[in-house]
């Protein structure tokens, strides 16, 4: 163990990802959940290869993968007059590292120059218009993880955490866009029908295990917030059907293409 801060060893992992990429700034950010992985591929303009991909153990603070459908990696994609940093895999909450890894990448990209982070997610809906693979935009959250990123009295305002600006330009590429608040719960179980329903009564519309910690570190540094789920299943007790992470994949996998395009039109808006 070392002293040293997340803060510090987040600038210790940008360092190193400039020097292994050869990228001395980055713009924007994206975090691909589970589901989102072959949307990846369509990211760079033309079918071009990445400027980098690397592991992410390469970079200090973090950790090997651990859940199916989360790869791993990070890529570094010249698209326009961007250039993109994107995570293939994110700590959850629930793995038990600690707050600190869960946002460790967050704090990452903003040392590595981004102002803008995407966060994706694959989650379980509450409205029974949304289908599986319907992609949702995040306008709010409610963190139940009982915890959060930030240390000490470190007041950071989340009235408008999710870009209003943002999610505007998404809809001017997709107007079919709906939104919705998403509720973290800690994982790693599914959401009882009970808590799913609490879920509903207190504002929630989409249920998951990840990103509103990180949309709170992504604030903290300065950065602007996109959000957007994609609905994998209906949550529980909205539909008859028992939960499982391979439903969640595959139906990443059957919507990959409409993530893909959504997202390498959204990101050059940004």
């Amino acid at each position: 163990m070392t002293d040293t801060s997340p803060y510090d060893l987040a600038k210790e992992a940008a360092a190193t990802l400039a020097e292994l990429t050869g990228v001395e700034k980055h713009d924007v950010a994206l975090v691909l959940g589970s589901g989102w992985l072959p949307a990846a591929d369509l990211l760079a303009p033309d079918g071009q290869s990445p400027t980098a991909e690397i592991a992410t153990t390469d970079l200090p603070g973090f950790g090997a993968a651990t859940v199916a459908g989360h790869s791993g990696r990070i890529r570094s994609i010249a698209a326009g007059d961007k250039q993109l940093l994107v995570f293939l895999s994110r700590t959850h909450f629930y793995e038990g590292r600690g707050v600190a890894a869960v946002v460790h990448p967050v704090r990452t990209a903003a040392a590595a120059g981004c102002r803008t982070m995407v966060l994706t997610n694959g989650a379980g809906g509450l409205d029974t218009s949304w289908s599986p693979g319907t992609p949702v935009l995040i306008s709010d959250h409610i963190n139940l993880t009982g915890t959060s990123p930030l240390v000490g009295a470190n007041f950071v305002d989340l009235t408008d955490l999710y870009s209003g600006r943002l999610r505007a330009l998404a809809r001017q590429v997709d107007p079919s866009l709906d939104e919705g608040v998403y509720v973290q719960f800690p994982g790693p179980h599914y959401e009882t029908p009970a808590e799913v329903r609490m879920a509903g009564i207190i504002g929630g519309s989409i249920v998951g295990m990840s990103t509103a910690l990180e949309a709170i570190a992504a604030r903290e540094a300065g950065m602007e917030v996109l959000g957007i789920s994609l609905v994998t299943n209906l949550a529980a007790g909205i539909s008859d059907a028992p939960l499982n992470h391979e439903e969640v994949l595959e139906a990443g996998r059957a919507a990959a293409t409409r993530m893909g395009e959504l997202l390498s039109r959204i990101v050059p808006q940004l």
